[in-house]
């Protein structure tokens, strides 16, 4: 499915039913919106954008390296995945078991796979593995990047630590000013955090969040390296900033704008980057489409997480790349699956937000580690990788 190009516009919402403006808007017929939305109160929640789950079983069978049959949307270069997506693998006890196990043998079995790039989701592995149990300091980073140049992989990213002092204590300083230096060491363009900037859907913290991350941006810099923040979902929903204050002085009502794009507004950009979570951003498009503004109306803006992209292009370095199939119970609209396996249209995505050879993307997916299945984190990387390297401009 093509995406309307003008997502972001906020309209009235008078008129044909609690959900026409947004079926309308999307495209998605009648008998689509209501097989997908049976479980669903009428007006309640919009539903969950998607196209038909994208059709990658036909490509896997392709030699992946030699990446035939069309435009590439991700070059081999640019596929990456988080570790937290194998945490289990690398906290597994090497003396108890046969799978890999530790950085090094993942690293080793990644690549295997296909993987050129991983972003960190700090520095502990299983004490048995060799390097020992925490490898955050200059040493562990130099055995870390002696183990990834082994196997043809590079460091992109960490969500480690971010100062939680404001105005910055000389310890949290100190302390960042490590974790710049051991992303130096690993050879990262990037550094960042799993974390929204603030919690909060109020304007001043937000101000006082881009005050601290324009200061940290700078210190990055200055290290050669470009801070990132993660989002989840609600970091894309509605801004309050107007309209009557509550008890304690606070706005209750928004312009519509959505917290992470007036961050985007208020921080520099030569120093604060961002990494898109493209499934929590598809879920923020489904949670979040109605707001109440100023004056009290009740408006709908539908969020379109390619088309922010696009409008802040060198912004967006890295993705989280997940998938999901639609859940109307879950309240998120989506469940989370291992890369290429949901309805999430990752073709129309990375085609609408080109710039393929600046874009990391990073498979990830927080349910691959299985309690009874040991191996099933490390299967789900090799399904995901051959998903993203299976994906093709479409033609015509």
């Amino acid at each position: 499915m093509t995406l309307n190009p003008d997502l972001s516009r906020t309209e009235d919402t008078t008129g044909g039913g609690p959900d026409e403006g947004l079926r309308r808007t999307l495209g998605v017929d009648r008998r689509r919106f209501l097989s997908t939305c049976t479980a669903v109160a009428a007006g309640a929640v919009a539903a969950p954008v998607f196209a038909a789950a994208p059709a990658l079983a036909q490509d896997r069978g392709r030699d992946h390296g030699h990446d035939r049959g069309g435009q590439v949307l991700v070059p081999p270069h640019k596929r990456g995945i988080i570790l937290y997506t194998v945490r289990d693998a690398t906290a597994r006890d090497p003396l108890a078991s046969d799978l890999p196990s530790g950085f090094r043998e993942v690293f080793k079995q990644l690549a295997r796979h296909g993987y050129r790039q991983v972003e960190f989701a700090g520095y502990r592995q299983h004490a048995n593995a060799p390097g020992g149990d925490n490898l955050e300091s200059v040493e562990g980073a130099k055995l870390l990047r002696r183990w990834l140049d082994d196997h043809g992989l590079r460091a992109q990213g960490n969500h480690g630590f971010i100062p939680p002092s404001w105005p910055l204590t000389t310890a949290d300083l100190d302390t960042f000013k490590k974790h710049l230096e051991i992303a130096n060491i690993l050879g990262m363009d990037h550094m960042g955090t799993g974390g929204d900037p603030t919690g909060s859907s109020y304007r001043a913290d937000w101000d006082v969040a881009a005050d601290k991350w324009n200061a940290l941006g700078a210190v990055a810099r200055r290290e050669g390296i470009k801070l990132y923040t993660h989002n989840h979902d609600s970091a894309y929903g509605f801004l309050l900033d107007g309209g009557p204050l509550d008890d304690q002085g606070r706005p209750t009502r928004s312009s519509g704008i959505r917290k992470l794009e007036y961050f985007l507004k208020v921080t520099d950009p030569k120093l604060v980057w961002l990494e898109m979570d493209i499934f929590w951003a598809h879920v923020a498009q489904y949670k979040f489409h109605t707001y109440t503004a100023h004056d009290g109306s009740s408006r709908k803006s539908v969020f379109d997480p390619a088309g922010l992209v696009a409008r802040n292009n060198k912004r967006y370095p890295l993705f989280h790349a997940k998938d999901g199939v639609v859940s109307t119970t879950n309240g998120m609209g989506y469940d989370m699956v291992p890369f290429g396996t949901g309805v999430i249209d990752y073709t129309t995505f990375f085609s609408r937000v080109g710039q393929p050879n600046y874009r990391n993307p990073m498979v990830e997916d927080d349910n691959s580690p299985s309690a009874t299945d040991p191996a099933q984190s490390l299967r789900e990387a090799k399904i995901s990788y051959d998903n993203m390297a299976a994906l093709r401009k479409r033609r015509g």
